[in-house]
């Protein structure tokens, strides 16, 4: 029996997120440039190479698979790959196979996915005001991400909505993202931004909102009941007793979640972040070209997962973002 991935704190590795495409068809203030330099094709990892990635780390105890991007349906053929990861969910190796997506592909794939096995994605949406979305999103039309919510529950996905908290633009639509949620059937989970990319620090301050107040806000409205239930991720839950909603909060900067962190980050390139809120990474791409022998890059797995730190620096509280990174989001995926 192969020995499971444990990292040097021992927490098991059982949830790996991997990026398939550095692309996207929006440029979200929070993520990327508007105006980016997309890496050449010959860098990415193949869908075959990343079939084997990620069978190699299945094969290692990893139980649950994240799919992100950039946007990860704009990548050509994506679809094989999740057809290709069926087997692992037909076996029972792979517990939960999942994306994160913007919504704006899922009229053309959402019962694709339910048909490779997908029972449930993370849609990012920050607004519900037409001209905030086109705002923040730059390139992004909202009709069509709504379209393909639609077309996801249609499909009998489960939906989660993931928003960013940001100061002075979604304040105000708190209630109403709440609200549409629950006249949905839709779990909603805020999430802090981070201090990634080249965007200056000021313009990071200007966008925090700590979720702790918007917590402070919702208490206001509504009855919360903490839960104990994990999703695998990052989240705290609450419970609105008054709709029976479930509301998630992803706090890296008011609350550090890292001593349960079960997850890595595979980027597109093959580069095994151990943690988002750290430089450190291990390439993978080379062992994993350098041999046909699986053994070779299981080595590399192991080597890089003895280096996963015990946590990340993000820190807003001295009025200056410590432990910022400059790379974007969309280079380690979602």
């Amino acid at each position: 029996m192969t020995t499971p991935l444990i990292d040097p704190f021992a927490r098991p590795i059982s949830y790996l997120r991997v990026s398939v495409t550095d692309r996207c068809d929006f440029r979200c203030v929070y993520c990327m440039a508007e105006n980016m330099t997309f890496l050449p094709k010959k860098e990415l990892l193949t869908l075959e190479e990343l079939d084997r990635m990620c069978s190699t780390f299945i094969r290692l105890g990893v139980e649950k698979l994240r799919i992100t991007g950039g946007e990860p349906l704009v990548r050509k053929g994506i679809m094989t790959f999740f057809q290709g990861m069926t087997r692992h969910l037909d076996a029972g190796r792979l517990r939960e196979l999942t994306l994160t997506t913007n919504g704006s592909q899922l009229r053309r794939y959402a019962q694709d996915l339910a048909d490779c096995g997908v029972r449930r994605v993370n849609i990012s949406l920050d607004t519900l005001d037409d001209k905030k979305f086109a705002d923040i999103t730059r390139w992004g039309r909202l009709a069509q991400v709504l379209d393909g919510i639609d077309a996801a529950q249609h499909a009998g996905l489960r939906v989660k909505i993931n928003a960013v908290a940001l100061k002075g633009f979604n304040e105000d639509e708190l209630f109403t993202m709440v609200e549409w949620c629950a006249s949905r059937d839709m779990d909603l989970t805020f999430i802090e931004v981070m201090p990634m990319g080249d965007l200056g620090n000021e313009d990071r301050l200007d966008q925090y909102w700590p979720l702790s107040d918007l917590r402070a806000r919702l208490a206001e409205r509504f009855t919360l009941t903490d839960l104990a239930e994990r999703s695998g991720g990052p989240a705290r839950y609450v419970r609105l007793n008054e709709s029976g909603q479930k509301i998630g909060f992803i706090t890296p900067l008011t609350h550090n979640f890292c001593e349960s962190c079960n997850r890595v980050r595979l980027t597109c390139t093959g580069e095994l972040y151990m943690c988002l809120g750290q430089e450190d990474m291990a390439d993978l791409r080379a062992p994993l070209r350098a041999s046909a022998d699986d053994a070779v890059l299981e080595d590399a797995i192991r080597r890089a997962i003895a280096h996963k730190p015990k946590g990340h620096d993000f820190d807003y509280s001295r009025q200056k973002v410590d432990g910022q990174m400059t790379r974007h989001m969309s280079h380690t995926g979602g």
